[in-house]
């Protein structure tokens, strides 16, 4: 079963939220929460493997929620999948940077949460890479790290698969495109994100932009 946390301030999108998930086989929502500080407190609690989270909240919103319950959390740690109305959205980016795999629209259907929850769980990015593109590229040079990660530590096959995950290819994708197995690709990347201390793909391909190494529109 996987596990997973709803967090979201309006009760009818909650209630909806929930209700799907429950009935959805290999699905157990342990928890639901309306703001951030519950979310936190939640998640300690309950531990659950994906976290679907609202962004936009008052009090404490989604991004600070995303940073502390990553920040508090133990092996393995959770997948928080970002809900958002708007797929441009600068709370989206910084949410993005703060950890989370990824986002989904509230407009979303049925089959699309679903899979998305599924593909969080087993590791995968849960979002469409064209889309994560325009968002990062959207913001990147808004929001530019106040420390550039350091890319000299990779190898150039690490620097050569992390431009094409910034540039939107999927792990098969990048494994044909070199020529070297999906499992090969995987690897890379792992090391990629063990060297630059990141803990998503999604801040793989922020850094990839932040850094210079892929440019917007390039």
């Amino acid at each position: 079963m996987t596990t997973v946390l709803v967090v979201d301030d309006q009760f009818l999108i909650r209630a909806g939220l929930v209700g799907l998930l429950r009935a959805a086989p290999g699905i157990e929502v342990v928890g639901e929460a309306g703001d951030g500080a519950e979310a936190v407190a939640l998640a300690a609690e309950t531990a659950p493997e994906v976290i679907l989270m609202d962004i936009r909240m008052p009090g404490m919103n989604g991004i600070e929620a995303t940073e502390r319950i990553l920040a508090q959390a133990t092996d393995p740690t959770p997948r928080i999948l970002v809900l958002t109305t708007f797929d441009l959205d600068e709370y989206v980016y910084g949410a993005l940077r703060a950890g989370a795999c990824g986002f989904l629209l509230k407009d979303s259907g049925p089959e699309r949460l679903l899979a998305a929850v599924t593909a969080v769980a087993s590791g995968d990015a849960l979002f469409a890479p064209s889309v994560t593109r325009r968002l990062v590229e959207a913001y990147a040079r808004q929001t530019a790290s106040e420390q550039p990660a350091d890319l000299d530590a990779l190898t150039s096959r690490e620097l050569e698969v992390l431009k094409l995950i910034a540039r939107g290819l999927s792990n098969l994708e990048i494994a044909d495109r070199l020529y070297i197995s999906e499992a090969t690709v995987k690897t890379h990347l792992n090391r990629t994100m063990t060297k630059l201390d990141l803990e998503s793909r999604a801040q793989a391909v922020v850094v990839a932009y932040e850094s210079g190494l892929v440019t917007p529109g390039g």
